[in-house]
């Protein structure tokens, strides 16, 4: 069998994360985009001409069980991950999917299982951890330099969901589960948090609030984060029964505690994940806002604000960054750093894990369920800590 030099990949899904995924493949410059899956055609012959892609369909068994397809990136709303994952690794095919891995741990579990059992590559698109001053706070706490970690806090805050005019699929309980901001991006805190202290969260206690349990659902549908409250044709109104909002107490590791929230009803904040790292040595935070700076705070010395330069990272944190020190990298770079890896462990089949694979897409959901089950009991709910 010759070896493979250029993957194949298909992109299932027209919106938002669609789009991500195709500009950060085109940016690799060794994955060919052999096609484009909506679920309309029309809709998928859209965004494939606007890359230049000659297929496009709104079938996407026919693509995955294509041989000449190597990988699958989906990047539908949730309910539809478990079907397509399922059904790209029963075909043999390296699978990508966004966030949610699936809508219940039993499912996520279920293709974890598959994955190995198939021999494929796997990857739960958690793109945050990928940030270069993220990676230099790991390598921070992995060199000792951090100390013991004693608590752990943070937000994920956002606006785009903040007037009852505004509407998005996330919304919808049979699209996305049953816990949206928590879901969508609490997911996100919760991997950075455990990726960065190497710690697991062993216990936790959740309180959620639906502001607006009613909202003005649209006629027509707007992108994500598109900033337009409804679409032509009117709204009328609709019973939200997800949440805008979660606090969460966290007991982590063997001795420290910790904080968060999540919200996307906060004005102001438009993308704003911070985490925050106070160890027995030094503390460091960091915002998503911000990406290319880190504080660094210390008891007997002054603080300090550490830019983004490659030099002067770590060293294993130095690859997770491709430009010179005073230019910016951010969302999108996240992504386009993910898939480098996940596609060169494809073409070489020795090569190390170095991104998050359907065992943490499986933590995540584990996690999101024992946040809902704290809410409703309104206590503390222990975890597995593997």
């Amino acid at each position: 069998m010759p070896m493979l030099t250029r993957p194949r990949a298909v992109i299932i899904g027209t919106g938002f994360m669609g789009r991500v995924h195709l500009e950060a493949l085109r940016r690799l410059g060794f994955v060919d985009i052999a096609a484009v899956v909506g679920s309309t055609v029309a809709k998928a012959r859209a965004l494939a001409d606007a890359f230049g892609i000659d297929r496009a369909t709104d079938d996407h068994l026919a693509c995955v069980t294509d041989r000449s397809i190597d990988a699958v990136h989906i990047c539908t709303p949730n309910s539809r991950h478990f079907e397509i994952a399922a059904a790209a690794l029963d075909a043999g095919r390296h699978v990508l999917c966004e966030k949610p891995l699936a809508m219940t741990s039993a499912e996520a579990a279920t293709l974890m299982t598959r994955a190995a059992e198939q021999g494929v590559r796997n990857c739960t698109c958690h793109n945050l951890r990928f940030y270069p001053m993220v990676q230099q706070m790991r390598r921070m706490r992995e060199a000792g330099e951090l100390g013991d970690i004693l608590v752990v806090q943070g937000t994920y805050s956002q606006d785009w969901l903040l007037f009852d005019t505004d509407w998005n699929w996330r919304v919808e309980r049979q699209h996305a589960g049953p816990l949206r901001a928590m879901g969508d991006i609490g997911s996100h805190w919760c991997d950075m948090m455990e990726h960065v202290t190497g710690l697991r969260i062993r216990a936790l206690c959740a309180d959620l609030a639906t502001f607006h349990e009613t909202r003005k659902r649209p006629a027509a549908m707007s992108d994500t984060f598109a900033g337009e409250p409804s679409g032509p044709g009117g709204a009328v109104d609709a019973a939200v029964d997800t949440e805008d909002f979660g606090g969460v107490l966290l007991r982590v590791g063997a001795r420290a505690r910790g904080a968060f929230t999540v919200s996307q009803v906060s004005a102001g904040c438009k993308n704003r994940l911070s985490l925050e790292i106070y160890g027995t040595k030094a503390s460091v935070a960091w915002n998503q806002e911000r990406p290319d700076e880190l504080w660094v705070g210390r008891r007997d010395q002054a603080n300090e604000i550490v830019l983004k330069d490659p030099s002067l990272l770590a060293p294993s944190a130095r690859s997770y960054s491709d430009l010179p020190g005073g230019h910016s990298e951010g969302y999108d770079d996240t992504f386009k750093q993910l898939f480098r890896r996940f596609y060169q462990s494809i073409l070489d089949p020795a090569a190390a894990v170095d991104y998050p694979q359907f065992c943490d897409g499986l933590r995540q959901m584990q996690l999101l369920e024992a946040t809902l089950a704290s809410h409703e009991r309104r206590g503390w709910v222990d975890l597995v800590t593997d």
